[in-house]
């Protein structure tokens, strides 16, 4: 082959340099596109850079969930509703404008008609929030007095996904107001005017989804009145998962018959949760160094305290237990002994460092500090109680927090939400680890979690995760009666536990109220701890403890 004439190789070059240049440019416009405005369209962006360019146009208080590989969903963004609308002035044809548009609203054709045949009326609103496809076929039709009327208004793409966290965009005193969780508590900051733009959370798409869909079969299978289902990092306090149910539609929250629904069970609901709070009293024990968990005592079945009998779940006496098999068999009359070794003054202290009987500070609205009045009262009866988590009123996250701090080496963290803060401005903020305080010492710490392993191979298997090792504690409750007058036949189970047990990523907290055909937590929720668990270990691609 002759050699190519430089004229010929240099305009070859500049052919080719131009083809690249244009692929090049290409390229990069379908990427700008898809990365940075794919996601207001229900796409996910690992861009996270994107929300806090100016140039982008976003809208003012949208929220985003991020899954572990920080692509966003959108949990809430506004978007363009459409009202139908009547100028009856200019409807000749009444009868035929309604059965046409009875065919396309969801409104009666009798109201439809009472409405177009008003004399004289400029405005008469026919349906509001009416789909898009629906907007489209009154458009074409081009009917002479139907008009459309575009408004901007609040939508939240997953309906009932992570409504308590969201809450809702409402109206209170004639003016639209966030309602309930995240609406509420950053009202002052998305909302127009607002310094922050756009929130993005801690909370995990995948990890919500799976929450929702494993409490909802739990509680529908054992056929229990409510139940709430937490995922929370213990070295950071992120939560990565929230879930309640029965839930609600933010979407329609007028809808919703019964106002008690929209509160977050998981920080507003205050329950006696029982035996899954003996960890905290065997915590106060061993830190105190009054007990090992090799010490040992002589269960005789019950302890009597003036008129007062407390009892094992069994009735029955177990002999000679280490402290390690009070938590593997839950023996009231274990913790008992542990908590009569602690002055009462002590022991309160310990129960208020993990947090029970303040708000943990989490930016939700609606957070409640539980009950601990009984601390007050001096009383051994009392105390005694307080031990295996009766006589006092927590909520489900505050019991998660504290199991969360043993989890973190005996550090309790402070639990949030949001993960990351865009300003309207551009600039942005990430929210950082905040360390509460140091409630138990490291050594105490990982001495406990031995035990809780020992629980769970022990006393829970079906709380079991192959190929790791997994601390967890059942509790099986009797509820208060409404007068407060004794306990109720009924019970609340729950379930609080953390994996993998020696380097923990996740600590799950499973409640259900009022099972019913079921007496035990071990059989009600160990079975969906470990479901959740197994899950929540694999998508996170965390190596097992062994084969």
């Amino acid at each position: 082959m002759g050699a190519i004439p430089p004229y010929s190789l240099t305009k070859r070059i500049n052919v080719l340099f131009i083809f690249f240049l244009f692929l090049g440019l290409f390229i990069s416009s379908r990427y700008a596109n898809l990365s940075v405005f794919h996601h207001r369209f229900g796409a996910t962006t690992p861009l996270l850079s994107a929300l806090n360019d100016p140039s982008v146009n976003q809208q003012s208080g949208e929220i985003f969930f991020k899954d572990r590989f920080s692509e966003l969903m959108p949990l809430a963004i506004n978007k363009d509703f459409f009202t139908v609308y009547a100028d009856t002035r200019l409807v000749k044809e009444k009868e035929a404008a309604a059965r046409t548009l009875f065919a396309l609203l969801s409104v009666p054709y009798d109201a439809l008609f009472e409405k177009l045949s008003k004399p004289d009326d400029p405005y008469e609103a026919l349906a509001q929030k009416v789909p898009d496809a629906i907007v489209d076929e009154i458009r074409d039709l081009r009917m002479p007095g139907i008009g459309i009327e575009a408004q901007k208004g609040r939508y939240y793409p997953y309906q009932n996904s992570a409504s308590h966290v969201v809450g809702f965009l409402g109206i209170k005193n004639d003016k639209k107001t966030g309602q309930y969780g995240l609406e509420s508590f950053y009202e002052d900051d998305i909302r127009d005017g607002g310094m922050s733009s756009r929130l993005v959370l801690s909370v995990d798409p995948h990890i919500q989804f799976k929450l929702e869909e494993a409490l909802k079969e739990t509680i529908q299978k054992w056929q229990a009145r409510f139940g709430t289902a937490i995922v929370l990092e213990p070295s950071t306090g992120r939560m990565l998962g929230m879930a309640n149910y029965p839930d609600f539609n933010p979407n329609e929250y007028a809808k919703v018959s019964d106002i008690s629904v929209f509160n977050n069970t998981a920080i507003a609901g205050q329950f006696e949760l029982g035996s899954v709070f003996k960890p905290i009293t065997m915590a106060a024990g061993l830190n105190e160094k009054v007990i090992t968990p090799e010490t040992t005592y002589e269960d005789k079945g019950q302890v009597t305290m003036g008129s007062y009998v407390i009892k094992n779940w069994d009735g029955k006496a177990h002999g000679v237990k280490t402290m390690t098999e009070v938590l593997e068999n839950s023996l009231n009359t274990g913790v008992v002994f542990v908590e009569e070794k602690i002055p009462k003054e002590t022991f309160g202290k310990y129960i208020r460092e993990f947090g029970f009987g303040a708000k943990t500070g989490i930016d939700l609205s609606g957070e409640v500090s539980g009950n601990t009045r009984n601390l007050n009262t001096n009383r051994d009866f009392e105390f005694a109680n307080i031990s295996f988590g009766q006589g006092i009123a927590i909520t489900p996250l505050q019991m998660t927090s504290a199991l969360a701090a043993v989890a973190n080496n005996g550090v309790l963290m402070k639990p949030h939400v949001v993960d990351h803060v865009f300003f309207a401005d551009g600039s942005d903020a990430i929210i950082q680890p905040e360390p509460v305080r140091s409630v138990v010492s490291r050594e105490t710490a990982q001495a406990l979690t031995k035990m809780l392993v020992s629980t769970v191979v022990n006393g829970n298997d079906k709380a079991r995760v192959p190929g790791y090792f997994v601390a967890g504690k059942t509790g099986t409750a009797q509820i208060p009666n409404e007068d407060k007058k004794g306990y109720s036949e009924n019970t609340i189970h729950s379930f609080a536990g953390f994996a993998p047990a020696y380097h923990p990523q996740f600590v799950l907290f499973l409640s259900i109220d009022s099972p019913q055909g079921v007496r035990f937590a071990s059989e009600s929720l160990a079975p969906a701890f470990a479901d959740i668990m197994s899950y929540l270990l694999t998508y996170y691609e965390i190596p097992p403890d062994f084969k």
